[in-house]
């Protein structure tokens, strides 16, 4: 046999071991995507039940109206599955934006009397300003995205 035919045995075992090992790396991109696929899709299915938990109990006035909103908001903004196109969602934006500046936690607990009460207005002024509207968004939400 002469040195050609080995070389060209060679490299047909060579091309061969690529290409099982090109179909392997394939194999586990693939299965990652769909194991990335199945987690987005349980993702977006607990994010629809808070989303519809949040707005039932905003319904049955168990759960502020602006915090309702600023909780719906943060969890839309995670949520990537479909949506009715009839939704109003937009409010809850409009008041998320509109309460971004109102201290949390510790930071509201440190605010002077007065301070509160000034914020206190302004949540209630946007309660009457968007309470119709955020009713009817909680309606639509509590019979899922």
């Amino acid at each position: 046999m002469s040195m050609g035919y080995w070389l060209a045995l060679a490299g047909l075992v060579i091309v061969v071991a690529l290409a099982v090992y090109a179909g392997y790396l394939w194999r586990q991109v693939w299965q990652r995507q769909q194991q990335r696929a199945r987690l987005d899709q349980e993702r977006d299915q607990r994010l629809a039940t808070d989303i519809r938990f949040i707005a039932e109990s905003m319904a049955n006035d168990q759960a502020p109206m602006i915090e309702g909103c600023i909780r719906i908001k943060v969890l839309l903004d995670n949520y990537h599955g479909p949506r009715r196109p009839e939704l109003d969602v937009e409010v809850f934006e409009l008041v998320y934006d509109a309460t971004a500046h109102i201290p949390t936690h510790q930071a509201w607990k440190d605010l002077s009397r007065a301070e509160r009460q000034l914020h206190q207005r302004h949540m209630d002024h946007l309660e009457q300003q968007y309470g119709a509207r955020v009713a009817l968004a909680v309606k639509q939400l509590s019979q899922g995205l």
